[in-house]
């Protein structure tokens, strides 16, 4: 009687020992062909369209066609397509042989190589057109720093209108206006800016009514006993020293980088060395005139500083991008193209400086000097990312 109950487990048995079955099935190679060659994906380059093909099949179909369209929907693509790297990458890894044996035949294949180097000269050709005519395209929502620098434009332009409106317009006059005629206010405004210590002589001058004439007569002698009184020889040499470059200058010295406009013209020695650190070295020229204002502008000279690093770094990449694409030939043509331009530009604004505002000079200065890091900052970054995903 119980043999037959073990002959029903024996039966049984071997259904319940039945290891399950896989419910994810092997991935296969076919699931990563391509389009055109139907073989797998090299180089998958994925088009707006959502479509992938391998980027030689991509390269000979435009060198074919020359057309910029989609080889399976005819959708055209914005841009200059790149390397699905996440797909590439993931391709790689399931099938390592697979693709080895297809970049071994492609490398073989004269016509492929010939494709690549043409479609690839033709994306380099792409990319400085596509940055000149429409950065917004490039990030259309916005991005990080398209924010950072609106909220920074408007905070620099709501300063900027405030301190125009509450200035006072002394400060500006007494750089173009001669000492001797000077009026005692001025003369005020003239010591005060010698530093905090001037304060304490401040009512003396103004019992004297000391004015411009009358400044350019007195001596350390005189400074010494009363009315002026003063007693700290430091301060009388500070004194001193300034009034001496206010007589040889024959107006108040320049304080900033404004009171500079419409003094003394350069000597020719002075424009030798300019024109040529400008022409070889004007990130470097940039940088010293920086370094020596260092005790004057203390944040200002490093924002000139970090934009001069940081537009050698651009241009070095530009340099290396010329170069890996051997393109060494067109250099002279691109320097003279740019010197031109900046030379044009360059006598636009000078015809036009007496002419522009103040108030509209120091906004577009500080929009170049401040938020020009920030921009250089982002074209870096870019660049470096360019390089990681450069496709050789």
């Amino acid at each position: 009687m119980e043999e037959p109950k073990q002959s029903n487990l024996n039966t049984t048995g071997p259904e319940k020992d039945d290891p399950p079955t896989d419910p994810c099935p092997p991935i296969s190679v076919s699931e990563f062909s391509c389009h055109c060659c139907y073989d797998i994906l090299v180089n998958p380059t994925t088009l707006n369209c959502g479509h992938s093909f391998c980027r030689h099949c991509l390269a000979l179909w435009w060198v074919s066609s020359k057309k910029t369209e989609c080889p399976e929907c005819r959708e055209k693509w914005e841009g200059f397509p790149k390397v699905n790297i996440l797909l590439r990458d993931a391709i790689e890894k399931l099938f390592p042989d697979a693709i080895r044996m297809r970049r071994e035949d492609i490398q073989q294949n004269n016509d492929i190589v010939q494709s690549l180097a043409a479609f690839q000269k033709y994306g380099n050709e792409q990319i400085p057109s596509a940055a000149n005519t429409g950065r917004v395209n490039q990030q259309r929502g916005g991005g990080f720093f398209s924010g950072v620098l609106t909220a920074l434009t408007g905070v620099a332009v709501v300063l900027l209108v405030y301190h125009w409106s509450s200035r006072d317009s002394e400060h500006d006059l007494l750089v173009h206006k001669a000492v001797a005629k000077w009026t005692a206010e001025e003369v005020i405004i003239w010591l005060e800016q010698l530093g905090p210590w001037a304060s304490l002589y401040r009512d003396r001058f103004l019992s004297e009514r000391v004015n411009g004439r009358l400044l350019l007569t007195l001596t350390e002698e005189e400074f010494s006993r009363a009315p002026y009184t003063i007693e700290n020889s430091s301060h009388r040499r500070a004194i001193l020293m300034e009034l001496e470059r206010v007589k040889a200058l024959g107006v108040k010295p320049p304080q900033n980088l404004w009171e500079y406009k419409d003094l003394r013209e350069p000597t020719w020695k002075q424009w030798r060395e300019f024109l040529v650190k400008y022409s070889f070295l004007p990130y470097q020229l940039i940088a010293e005139f920086a370094w020596d204002w260092l005790e004057v502008h203390y944040w200002t000279s490093r924002f000139l500083i970090v934009n001069a690093m940081l537009l050698s770094v651009l241009e070095l990449f530009s340099f290396w991008r010329i170069w890996s694409r051997s393109e060494l030939k067109t250099v002279p043509q691109r320097m003279w193209s740019h010197f031109w331009k900046v030379s044009t530009q360059g006598l636009f604004v000078a015809m036009f400086w007496p002419l522009i505002p103040q108030f509209v000079c120091n906004c577009l200065f500080y929009w170049a000097l401040y938020f020009n890091p920030i921009i250089n900052i982002d074209l870096v970054v870019k660049e470096v990312r360019r390089l990681e995903t450069q496709v050789l």
